[in-house]
């Protein structure tokens, strides 16, 4: 994959995830996903930290953009 794909693809994901509101699922539904949730949310959390930590490796720092 090149550098310019796995970006397009993050903030695909980015978009996804900023669509997701789970206060307007109901507690039914929330309790019925909450594992498969979990076990996405985790996994998400656990690639990202690799991710950054590689950068940081590299004597790099993650900053947030400036706000516009």
């Amino acid at each position: 994959m090149s550098t310019n794909e796995a970006i397009v693809r993050l903030d695909a994901a980015v978009s996804a995830l900023g669509d997701l509101d789970v206060s307007a699922w109901s507690d039914d539904t929330l309790k019925d996903q909450l594992g498969e949730l979990s076990a996405v949310l985790c996994a998400l959390d656990a690639v990202l930290s690799r991710v950054a930590d590689g950068v940081r490796a590299r004597g790099l720092r993650i900053e947030e953009p400036a706000a516009a």
